[in-house]
């Protein structure tokens, strides 16, 4: 069989990737009325956040539910969840639950990560999830946790533990007991006010620790004496004695990478105070008033410092030649918000010749230092919100290596066509927040790689024109352009920009007053793929005829303007539209509302290009903000509220009970369903020509949304298709058993002849 080895390989291969590819439709699982419910990345997601329940619909939920999403409810007990649920994310953020209790999370043998923040929870059990082997991930934050006597939890496998904000006042010997993996815990904004020596013993794993905003005024010298392993360690916000001894608390960290100490009323730095930190690469000072501190004298031993922020920190000791002498591997300097000489600058800056980025926002600069030419290597520059004077920009020009250049708010009225000439690798130009009514021609003719310019609130009355650029010149690099916030005053006619722009990709025309844009806007610039129109004054969907010169859209948003209806119509060429962005307008709950909904579902085969019309990515990830913006509309309130609505649509789950409609206000997913809107004829073709392709289909964020219609017959279609693949292999492997065997019975009697 060996000659053939590579035939059956291939022919395998082959025959799998077509029989596993049966329809490509996954089956529809269990969904509660009040929830909307679909596949993320081939996981069943149940989303019942922001419903008005005051239990968990137990009996209605899938055993299959992967994430089970219950913010924004009005939860104050759970019951024990049927057993073998398969739930691994559960989220409960802003309810009323005063207790966790064992019982309610018995037999979860998946879970892994669960986020009970910003409820009213006083106790916890401490082996609270003892049957969820895997579990890692706790968040806990923006509760009123009673004072704890003795070990908090109990989950030897967790990783992440967020405790902030949760009224804690002392931390017991005791209290890290029983959860001595973890790797990353968060105490901020606890009244903490002193830390006990031994609060941390257990800790000996511990890689992050954040105790921002604690209220604490004293560490224990010997309280970070476990943590060995401790590489970042953020105590911002605090307000430490004068009398703190940095030197013998930061000793005990020899391999601490990054500190944080924002705002923490550190008033003074000692010679040694970072003697032992010799990995030490990011060191954060910002915001404390160093006004008496020569800072060259405290960071002289921090050979391997990389980025250094000393921004607001009411520097009055001048900067000398010295200061940063004995750290030339800084490559990231921060001193914005200090009040600073051009002098000064020219001296002290000279030792940094490999300095990449350096920031000098608020320091109140009149002029700029003469010793840009020094800095051979700096790529990112932010000299903004300065009163400079216009004449000082030239300085500029021999930073041929420059990539970021930030000269926002910096009351410049002109710039030179000269200033940027040499910056033929800049990629990125923020010029924001100037008044630039006239700008000069040829001003951006250099910029060759550029890649993205930034011109928002520049009082600019028309869009860029020709002259600003080399003639006959197309700036393939230029792929982004904000003119945000300009009173633009566009014509009815014409394009809103020049030949040269032809690459744009990206456009963000917000909060620019309009209130139409001509039909051949893009004439020159059809390559857009995002175009941000948020914050105007949009109102009649007759105004999107421009649309029709963009066949590569991808993103549209439409935010917050005066849209009260929209047509999938509008952008029947845009094929490639990928995010539909609407939120926050008026929009009326009619049937325009479900053809834009059934456009998502079933021509397009993805929900998630309406954004806010389901759970996403950022909604099921770790963090403190758990809130999500939804697509909702109103009722008209001069019809009054429909009564009752429960009509079987195609493509629409019916509901299991009849309901009454008793408020004006309903997100997209929920009026969809109420409403009986019948789907468009187009749109059921659709999709049921996608049900009979062979692969199935998944959207750019790999989200599987395509549900099957019957559950049951694609399962049972799933094990005829497996009997059929497994005869074939069977036969193919007898072939080519019996050819090859045919071939050696011919090989022998070769040889006997």
């Amino acid at each position: 069989m060996g000659p053939y080895s590579h035939i059956l390989l291939i022919f395998l291969v082959s025959i799998f990737s077509t029989g596993l590819s049966f329809n490509g439709e996954l089956a529809e699982q269990e969904c509660p009325d009040e929830c909307d419910c679909h596949y993320f990345r081939v996981n069943w997601v149940t989303d019942c956040s922001n419903s008005n329940l005051t239990q968990i619909p137990y009996d209605e939920l899938s055993l299959n539910v992967y994430v089970l999403d219950l913010n924004d409810n009005l939860i104050s007990e759970i019951q024990p969840f049927p057993p073998d649920f398969k739930m691994r994310r559960l989220q409960m953020a802003d309810n009323l639950m005063v207790e966790l209790r064992k019982d309610s999370f018995k037999d979860l043998h998946y879970l892994i990560d669960a986020d009970f923040s910003g409820n009213r929870i006083k106790k916890i059990e401490p082996d609270l999830f003892f049957d969820s082997a895997g579990f890692i991930t706790l968040e806990l934050q923006n509760n009123p946790l009673d004072q704890v006597e003795g070990p908090f939890l109990a989950i030897s496998t967790l990783l992440y533990l967020d405790i902030s904000n949760c009224t804690l006042e002392l931390l017991n010997d005791h209290f890290f007991e029983n959860i001595s993996a973890l790797t990353t815990l968060d105490l901020s904004e606890n009244p903490l006010n002193i830390l006990d020596s031994r609060a941390f013993e257990k800790l000996t794993s511990l890689e992050t620790l954040k105790m921002n905003h604690c209220n604490l005024t004293a560490i224990a010298e010997d309280t970070f004496i476990s943590q060995l392993n401790l590489k970042t360690l953020e105590l911002s916000g605090n307000n430490f004695l004068r009398e703190m001894n940095w030197e013998s608390v930061l000793s005990r960290l020899p391999l601490l990478e990054n500190l944080d100490l924002r705002n923490a009323h550190v008033n003074q730095l000692t010679e040694t105070m970072f003697s032992n930190n010799h990995y030490l690469r990011v060191l954060v000072l910002a915001e404390n008033n160093l006004s008496d501190v020569d800072v060259g004298l405290s960071i002289k031993s921090l050979s391997n410092l990389e980025t250094l922020d000393l921004s607001y920190c009411n520097l009055t000791v001048p900067l000398s030649e010295d200061t940063f002498a004995n750290v030339t591997k800084i490559r990231s300097l921060y001193l914005s918000g200090n009040t600073l000489f051009a002098s000064d600058l020219l001296v002290a800056l000279s030792p940094l010749t490999n300095l990449q980025k350096l920031s000098l926002s608020n320091c109140d600069l009149r002029r700029l230092p003469d010793t840009f030419h020094k800095f051979k290597s700096l790529q990112e520059l932010d000299i903004s919100h300065n009163p400079l004077n216009d004449a000082f920009v030239k300085l500029l020009a021999p930073l041929e290596t420059l990539e970021y250049l930030n000269m926002g708010y910096s009351n410049l009225s002109y710039i030179a066509p000269t200033t940027f000439s040499k910056m033929t690798s800049m990629r990125r130009l923020i010029l924001s927040g100037n008044d630039l009514n006239n700008l000069e021609a040829g001003l951006f003719g250099n910029l060759t790689s550029l890649e993205s310019l930034e011109l928002n609130f520049c009082g600019l009355r028309r869009p860029l024109n020709a002259t600003l650029f080399f003639n006959n010149f197309t700036y393939t690099d230029l792929t982004e352009l904000q003119l945000a916030g300009n009173p633009l005053r566009v014509s009815k006619t014409g394009p809103l920009f020049p030949k040269q722009l032809s690459r744009l990709q990206t456009l963000d025309l917000s909060n620019c007053n309009l209130t139409f844009l001509p039909p051949d806007a893009f004439f020159w610039t059809r390559n857009i793929t995002t175009l941000i129109l948020s914050g105007n004054h949009f109102s009649s969907p007759n105004d999107f005829h421009f649309l029709e010169l963009l066949p590569k859209l991808e993103v549209l948003d439409l935010t917050y303007n005066k849209l009260s209806t929209f047509s999938p119509r509008e952008i029947e060429f845009n094929t490639q539209v990928s995010r539909l962005k609407l939120i926050g307008n008026p929009w009326k709950c009619d049937c325009s509302v479900a053809n834009l909904w059934d456009w998502a579902h079933m021509e397009k085969g993805d929900l998630s290009i309406l954004v806010g019309s389901t759970i996403g990515a950022a909604d099921v990830t770790v963090g403190k903000h758990k809130r999500k913006r939804l697509l909702v509309c109103s009722y008209d309130d001069k019809v009054g509220l429909p009564l009752i609505m429960n009509k079987t649509v195609a493509g629409r789950k019916p509901f299991k009970q009849q309901r009454t409609i008793s408020a004006s206000n309903r997100t997209w997913a929920k009026f969809v369903r109420e409403s009986g809107c019948e789907p468009s004829p187009t749109f059921l073709l659709t999709r049921s020509a996608r049900s009979v392709e062979s692969a199935g289909y998944v959207n750019s964020e790999g989200v599987n949304m395509r549900l099957a219609e019957h559950g049951a017959n694609s399962w049972a279609a799933a094990a005829i298709n497996a009997c059929a693949l497994y005869a074939t292999i069977m036969a193919a492997i007898g072939v080519i058993f019996l050819v090859s065997k045919r071939k050696l019975a011919i090989q022998n009697v070769d040889k006997t002849n």
